[in-house]
């Protein structure tokens, strides 16, 4: 059974940053692309950011796009999403998940950015 594990969220004022991780059990992490979604209170879960399994390519959400930079480590089972010029409108609570091939979702990291 995969388990997909986040940390990294916090309290943050606006225009500050953070780095969240995801950790993932299971042999398929290195074969799949992962992303970052989003789900703020009485909104939609969204996806943010995403990249492939070779990390040849990632690609944004244009409300992020410029800010956020996602990343993996294959070696480590472990996918990154640093987060710069923090807006109150990021708050949220933070998922990592493989688009094309959903897991089971973790937990999540709540992310609050204040005004």
């Amino acid at each position: 059974q995969v388990q997909l594990v986040e940390s990294g969220g916090g309290l943050v004022q606006a225009g500050g940053s953070l780095r969240l991780s995801c950790a993932a059990s299971g042999s398929i992490f290195s074969i799949v692309a992962m992303g970052w979604y989003r789900q703020a209170p009485g909104k939609q879960r969204e996806l943010v950011a995403t990249i492939t399994a070779s990390r040849s390519t990632t690609n944004y959400a244009d409300s992020v796009k410029g800010r956020f930079t996602i990343s993996r480590d294959n070696a480590k089972n472990t996918v990154y999403l640093q987060m710069n010029s923090l807006k109150p409108e990021d708050t949220a609570v933070y998922y990592c998940n493989a688009p094309s091939r959903l897991m089971p979702w973790g937990q999540g990291t709540q992310v609050t950015v204040s005004s």
